[in-house]
């Protein structure tokens, strides 16, 4: 349990983090240190003909679970100042952003210093994020974000629903299904953002930015600065998620592979820090988590058959969501637990 007292001395370990790693539990041997190769990630045109992105978006969600967009709808523009908005906020006086540091996951904005403040696991990630939701079924107030972040925030988030409409139309069709199916599931209910701040670790090789880890969540739309450290884990290989100037990483989460009966892939992922600058990242994680949604989600019956039954247990959003931060990121898929 976190406590007040607990949210104090993380609020004092932000700042003093920033220059050591004293004090830090300790990760002497970094787990998962598979060589990383020369693959490259899918990288798909949004503007090209339906039908070949289509072509394009089911083998990178079979193959991969991870890919990055171009030509996406989101001017640069708009990239550039939700990323500004995380520096500024990260920038501001200790004190300010204390008052807004919780573990009430009904605030409407929250701050953290770490992965696993609500969550069993005590070894911490080398990070400092906020999160809030910014799509429906409910849209925060103004007053309710930051000012030096807010604009940014609002205007990028529009994009992203509009973003991950799209996707999910891809998606839909990429199965054989109806453009709507996906949709109609309620899969485009809510969008979590957080803004990730990794500050130079002075020993990178003792800690991770994130832990390995896949995400609970329908899918993952992601903007990363130029500093790189990102990698996904295919064919038992880290590979590198190289920054693209205004491309967009989209991942499959784990409710996806669960309601595609493992035709999407949830890939595992994680990210490196490293000791001579700081990293960005906007990441927008679809999914309802902080609303109530009875929904019951399995897998989708008009993919399965008698060659393919059904290979997970129907779940709600709510229980994952509990089984997952109580376990924590301790670099095994969740979904596990679900199969049949």
């Amino acid at each position: 349990m976190v406590t007040t007292n607990s949210i104090e001395l993380d609020c004092k370990f932000l700042d003093e983090k920033k220059t050591t790693v004293e004090g830090l539990p300790p990760q002497s041997t970094l787990p998962n240190k598979i060589p990383t190769s020369g693959f490259a990630l899918p990288i798909i045109d949004l503007s090209a003909p339906r039908e070949l992105v289509v072509e394009k978006v089911k083998d990178a969600v079979e193959k991969w679970g991870f890919f990055q967009v171009i030509n996406h709808g989101v001017p640069l523009s708009i990239l550039e100042d939700v990323k500004d908005g995380v520096v500024r906020f990260h920038d501001e006086d200790p004190e300010v952003k204390k008052s807004y540091f919780t573990q009430d996951l009904t605030k409407k904005f929250i701050y953290h210093n770490n992965f696993e403040l609500f969550s069993s696991s005590k070894s911490g990630n080398w990070r400092d994020s906020f999160a809030c939701y910014v799509a429906p079924p409910e849209l925060p107030n103004p007053e309710d974000l930051p000012l030096v972040c807010r604009d940014g925030l609002f205007e990028f988030s529009k994009h992203v629903i509009s973003l991950g409409d799209l996707l999910f139309e891809l998606f839909s069709e990429a199965l054989g299904l109806g453009s709507e199916m996906l949709k109609s599931k309620g899969c485009m209910k809510g969008v979590l953002l957080a803004g990730n701040y990794y500050p130079p670790c002075p020993k990178p090789d003792l800690k991770f930015g994130t832990k390995k880890h896949s995400d609970h969540s329908f899918m993952t739309i992601l903007l990363q600065d130029q500093t790189g450290g990102l990698q996904a884990l295919h064919q038992d290989t880290w590979v590198d998620v190289w920054p693209i100037p205004g491309a967009i990483v989209i991942n499959i989460g784990d409710y996806l592979q669960l309601m595609t009966n493992d035709k999407f892939k949830s890939v595992e992922h994680r990210v490196l820090v490293n000791r001579d600058a700081p990293r960005i990242s906007v990441t927008c994680f679809v999914t309802t988590l902080m609303n109530p949604n009875p929904t019951v989600y399995g897998p989708i019956k008009e993919l399965l058959s008698e060659e393919n039954p059904p290979k997970y247990r129907e779940i709600t959003i709510p229980e994952y969501t509990k089984g997952y931060i109580e376990r924590g990121i301790d670099g095994d898929s969740h979904l596990s637990y679900y199969r049949i």
